[in-house]
């Protein structure tokens, strides 16, 4: 099969006048209500653990490394607090000559068993740092996986509602910002969790007058922290959607920067874009702000429990309920304490966040499918090419019938033109003959066969395509020519370039064949373009074959060519035809005449003509202009 994007005709009969985005039609994306919320936290988040669930031994794994690394690290001060001791003692028993001086010994090997337990700290806390990385891009790869499996699962209808930008940016920004969560945030989480009830637990064997007093800092750390995430959350969410909006435009008016240009579209463009941006920018402006205010604060609650614990500390010593070296330790736990609960409210501030994206994404994979191909398909060896529709009846949206009663019945090998005016639904007909859409009524046959019965991928290999709106990738034009029969030789390529005219202009070109086309295809005409579609439906060598204005951008020489080729491969072929020369279709088996979704008029050239109907007066009024001009 050849290409399958919509032609400009076809987007205009479901998006409406207007341009990009700014034509009120579906084109223009969701909008999203300012201040909007996440829906379903809880949910969302469940939804990503049930994600993880296949990776619980590798999490598990992690779990017992990060009790490992916080251990070790937690016992360090605790140790190096007998050192601190026993350097205080020794320099006050010099200083007043009852003791026997420093033991530099027994500090040594205090120090030297501390800098023992802080280095395997750092390696099981690398050793988790790697094992999450492998999780976190596992789980990245399957989201954009499932991402583009559900892409070409989805009916075109939702892309009729929804702009590319929207749709990559679930891609990108969204399953980066999940990532991210996980590659970073779930191992500090497991660790912050964990050094908070070590570290109590070894406050409280050192003091538990001074442990109440630095507890006392926590209701005004997790008031305030309450209060930021209930104000950051609907900006975070926000923040992701307004992301998108912005990709989207930039995308649409990127693809159609010279339209845009031709018509001084700029400045609109730009307020657009700055529509979007500002809401984007005001969004991630309170969002950052907002959560940008966690961590001042909470240095000032610590600093404020560093104080009261030094001045409760040295009273104890004083008393000498407790050690020096116990005070060093305590501080360097409240230190400890504080600093994995900052985490932990940083990290809630980036739950939010990564909640936002993640029901973006599961929106995206939610979205309602196409409608299952049978169980039972059926499959034609010889396909005919005998092709009948009975009551066709679609719209794009079911309140707006495009289709309203359509039937024919099309002999193997005939060739069919559909002729109409602008609107008519000539394209939408070959599109349901594909079933890009499915009918709202009525049914369509090939060879006898309802083509529900086949599945959608055999159905389309029936046909070639050829489309006014050239579509070629990134890649050399063998490549491109190849697209339309992946098993094709070189020689067999090169025949169908032949066939289509198209051999003489590339071996012209620097490299040939071999020639690179760039990401738009603009190092090559649009002619040219055209022709190496027309080359890759020879190559295909379908059973039924749509030609959709598909000589409407060369050359009146060229056309005369590509006739002739079209021609011999219409021969013996069922061929649908959608134009708007008609001098181009005299030579048709049946010609349907199309106005406002129905058939008026059908016949063969002379016998329209004869009719003296609507056909005539399109056929006539062509002339008309041609001669005005």
């Amino acid at each position: 099969m050849n290409q399958t994007n919509d032609t400009s005709r076809d987007r205009q009969e479901r998006r409406g006048p207007g341009f990009g985005p700014r034509g009120g039609g579906p084109g223009r994306g969701h909008m999203i209500i300012s201040g909007e919320k996440a829906r379903d936290f809880r949910g969302t988040m469940a939804k990503l653990i049930e994600y993880l669930a296949p990776y619980k031994v590798s999490i598990l794994i992690v779990f017992l490394f990060a009790i490992g690394s916080t251990v070790a690290a937690i016992v360090g001060p605790k140790i190096l607090g007998r050192a601190t001791t026993k350097l205080f003692e020794g320099v006050m028993g010099q200083v007043t000559g009852s003791g026997e001086g420093i033991d530099f010994e027994y500090i040594g090997n205090v120090l030297l068993l501390t800098l023992g337990l802080y280095g395997l700290s750092s390696l099981f806390g690398y050793i988790q740092g790697w094992i999450i990385s492998g999780v976190s891009i596992k789980i990245t790869y399957q989201f954009r996986r499932e991402i583009l499996e559900k892409i070409n699962r989805l009916p075109l209808r939702y892309f009729d509602k929804t702009t590319q930008g929207e749709v990559l940016s679930r891609v990108t920004n969204d399953v980066d910002t999940i990532s991210q969560t996980l590659n970073q945030s779930l191992s500090q989480m497991i660790t912050s969790v964990i050094t908070v009830i070590g570290v109590l637990v070894m406050m409280f064997s050192i003091s538990w007058q001074m442990t109440l007093v630095a507890l006392l800092m926590l209701p005004i750390s997790m008031g305030f922290i309450s209060l930021v995430v209930r104000q950051s959350q609907k900006y975070f969410k926000q923040q992701q959607d307004y992301l998108g909006h912005v990709n989207g435009h930039v995308e649409e008016m990127f693809g159609g920067h010279i339209v845009m240009k031709a018509f001084n579209r700029e400045q609109e463009s730009v307020e657009t874009f700055d529509e979007y941006n500002d809401t984007l920018y005001s969004s991630a402006w309170k969002s950052q702000f907002l959560s940008g205010l966690m961590m001042p604060v909470m240095n000032f609650v610590g600093n404020v429990g560093y104080v009261a614990v030094s001045i409760l500390g040295g009273w104890l010593a004083v008393r000498q309920v407790i050690t020096v070296g116990d005070i060093q330790a305590f501080i360097q736990y409240v230190r400890s304490f504080t600093q994995p609960i900052s985490q932990i409210a940083n990290i809630s501030n980036i739950l939010q966040q990564t909640a936002a994206a993640a029901e973006r994404v599961f929106e995206f994979l939610s979205e309602e499918e196409e409608i299952s191909d049978t169980e039972t398909p059926i499959a034609v060896e010889d396909v005919q090419g005998k092709v009948e529709f009975h009551n066709v009846k679609f719209g794009y949206q079911p309140d707006k019938i495009v289709i309203k009663d359509f039937s024919t019945e099309v002999q193997p090998g005939q060739r069919i033109a559909i002729v109409g005016p602008t609107g008519a639904g000539k394209t939408t007909i070959v599109k349901l003959l594909m079933r890009f859409y499915d009918l709202n009524a009525g049914r369509i046959t090939v060879d006898g066969h309802d083509i529900k019965d086949f599945t959608r991928q055999d159905l389309r290999r029936m046909f070639g395509m050829v489309l006014q709106d050239t579509w070629l990738y990134s890649g050399t034009i063998m490549e491109n020519i190849r697209y339309g029969r992946q098993d094709a030789t070189d020689d067999e390529v090169i025949e169908a370039a032949k066939a289509a005219h198209v051999d003489h202009f590339v071996r012209t070109l620097p490299e040939g064949y071999g020639m690179e086309l760039n990401e738009e295809t603009s190092n090559i005409s649009q002619g040219q373009k055209q022709l190496m579609t027309i080359a890759r439906a020879i190559l295909a060598d379908p059973d039924i074959l749509i030609l959709d204005e598909a000589t409407s951008s060369v050359d009146t020489r060229t056309e005369v060519l590509i006739q002739q080729a079209m021609n011999k491969l219409m021969e013996n072929r069922t061929s649908f035809v959608i134009a708007h020369r008609l001098s181009t279709i005299r030579a048709s088996d049946l010609i349907l005449v199309m106005n406002e979704g129905d058939i008026v008029e059908q016949g063969k050239h002379e016998e329209l003509l004869a009719m003296n109907g609507f056909y005539a007066d399109l056929y006539y009024s062509q002339f008309e202009f041609a001669q005005a001009d």
